[in-house]
């Protein structure tokens, strides 16, 4: 696997992780993991884009081409039952990182799901909102839909956004968790992440909401 940095110290690989890398990265704690696909349909949108970050803030963006349908590293690292990897709506993540590489994510946190649970007083959610409210800082998502199956030429936002989408989720994990265990909330919150993988391969098959009445 090659490997290389951009201005921004965004390590960039090629359809899995590079060992050196890995080697890095397995030792970590934390890992917040983000998607880009072609779109929202598992099985017919492909996956693109993979970017992680730990706790030390080693971020990389792992490109995966058209026809690639494993990445031995990042299974093994996604995994690793002693590594907590934090998404923003893991449903879509985990899904597509199954329904693509075979990947079957193990210890899950969604800052989605905890959002929902804690921050009651808004029903704002998404990942701008929440960003700006624990941390202070306000993400750019002008490059959020937009073509990521061109990854030979993706832009300096395409780049910029998907990089800081992955930048924050550590620490506003733990804000989210203060709140969760003032609130007598993060009992539930830990019941729901471990529905998370039933909900993905319910929407890799294409079921809607079973439980709606």
């Amino acid at each position: 696997m090659t490997e290389r940095t951009n201005r921004d110290e965004i390590i960039f690989c090629n359809n899995d992780l590079s060992d050196n890398l890995y080697e890095k990265y397995k030792s970590s704690k934390y890992l917040a993991v983000d998607t880009e696909a072609m779109g929202l349909v598992h099985g017919r949108d492909r996956l693109c884009l993979i970017q992680i970050c730990n706790e030390f803030k080693l971020t990389s963006c792992i490109k995966i081409d058209k026809g690639v349908y494993e990445a031995s590293n990042l299974k093994i690292l996604f995994e690793n039952k002693n590594i907590l990897k934090i998404f923003h709506f893991a449903r879509f993540d985990v899904a597509a990182l199954k329904a693509n590489l075979t990947i079957n994510t193990q210890n899950i946190f969604c800052t989605k799901i905890a959002s929902k649970l804690a921050r009651t007083y808004t029903n704002k959610h998404g990942l701008k909102d929440l960003i700006y409210e624990m941390l202070g800082v306000e993400l750019d998502k002008t490059s959020q839909s937009s073509d990521w199956g061109n990854q030979d030429n993706l832009s300096q936002e395409q780049i910029n956004y998907a990089a800081n989408d992955v930048r924050y989720l550590i620490d506003a994990m733990q804000k989210l968790n203060i709140i969760l265990k003032r609130e007598d909330r993060y009992d539930l919150a830990q019941k729901c992440f471990e529905a998370i993988a039933v909900h993905s391969e319910l929407d890799i098959n294409h079921y809607s909401n079973i439980f709606e009445h």
